[in-house]
């Protein structure tokens, strides 16, 4: 059975390597005048359970990097340094086309040649197309000379979402943007809100399955119960409050989903009882990653998220499917820029 674990300081190790590889952009030390950059995407667990499409965490591994160069002129290059042979043409690309939108509305005649270089796998639950989307219009503002609002760059992200799931969310792109953790209030007006969190450690195992985002929204029920509506609004308040009181045992109450994930998880083998024994194992709680069929836990500390990791691989063994884990913590920082 072939998995991997990765931790924080694995990913340390894996950035300093990341960052002496070879590429077309030349030395960050200022000779280009600011024209490329090097900008780090982290993952994002959306939903956060009971927040459908409202919550969403920055995580602080794994994370993907782009290497972004300014061109005079108005068109977008895309180079992948990955095995997962996305589209380059940049109107079928996620961060292709936040370029583009950026180019369009900055109207300023220049464009951008990108190496991209994915660690989210595609279709992992982990907020892959939001890496690549967020990274692109962080990069993009920054080498405009930050002529974006924070809310224009977290829209031109959005667009990249659109591409990858056909829905313009943001549960994904905040946080990874903004770091920590975020509430979506509000998509038309864009209404974003970070909420200060506990220092959780999180625990994520990602099956070696894959789980479209468009697929996973297709089988959900268009109507709920009253009574379901009125449990999900509760646990939604109780996770929030949780989290500004650093209540955990609060937080731990409230993730609960009674709407989307008695569906969505049909599609992810062993998900009830990784999620019982996880619990067991003393993780808070937890559930399906965005549209899965990555599983994540929140723990108190490390020990406890490492006995949780522990617990996912001895079920994913004995079902037979390959898996990747990340023990980590909630990356306060977001898209970072080298």
């Amino acid at each position: 059975m072939s998995s991997m674990s990765l931790n924080s300081d694995n990913n340390k190790n894996e950035r300093s390597v990341a960052q002496s590889t070879d590429s077309f952009l030349s030395p960050l030390s200022g000779d280009l005048g600011g024209r490329a950059i090097k900008v780090f995407c982290p993952g994002t667990v959306a939903n956060l359970v009971c927040g459908f499409d409202i919550l969403g965490l920055a995580l602080s591994d794994p994370s993907d990097i782009m290497e972004v160069k300014l061109l005079d002129e108005p068109k977008v290059i895309i180079h992948n340094r990955d095995e997962y042979n996305l589209p380059t043409e940049p109107e079928k690309n996620v961060a292709g086309v936040v370029f583009l939108s950026a180019m369009e509305k900055a109207g300023n005649n220049k464009g951008f040649e990108v190496i991209i270089e994915k660690h989210i796998k595609p279709g992992s639950g982990i907020g892959s197309s939001a890496a690549s989307a967020a990274g692109a219009a962080v990069a993009a503002n920054h080498l405009f000379g930050n002529i974006f609002s924070s809310d224009e760059v977290v829209q031109l992200a959005m667009n990249g979402e659109k591409l990858a799931s056909g829905v313009k969310h943001a549960d994904n792109i905040a946080p990874c943007i903004l770091g920590g953790v975020s509430l979506i209030r509000s998509i038309y007006p864009l209404d974003i809100v970070s909420i200060p969190s506990p220092d959780l450690h999180v625990t994520v195992i990602h099956p070696q399955i894959e789980v479209r985002t468009s697929d996973a929204r297709q089988i959900l029920r268009q109507q709920v119960l009253l009574k379901d509506a009125i449990r999900q609004w509760g646990n939604i308040a109780g996770l929030v409050t949780g989290f500004l009181k650093n209540d955990l045992d609060l937080i731990g109450r409230s993730l609960e989903d009674v709407i989307i994930e008695p569906v969505r998880s049909i599609l992810i083998p062993g998900f009830d009882e990784v999620k019982s024994k996880c619990k067991d194992a003393g993780a808070l709680g937890g559930g399906i990653s965005g549209s899965g069929p990555s599983i994540f836990m929140l723990s108190r500390d490390k020990i406890t998220a490492q006995a949780v990791e522990n617990v996912m691989k001895e079920v994913y063994d004995r079902i037979g499917i390959d898996y990747h884990t990340y023990v980590t913590t909630i990356n306060k920082k977001g898209v970072e820029i080298v």
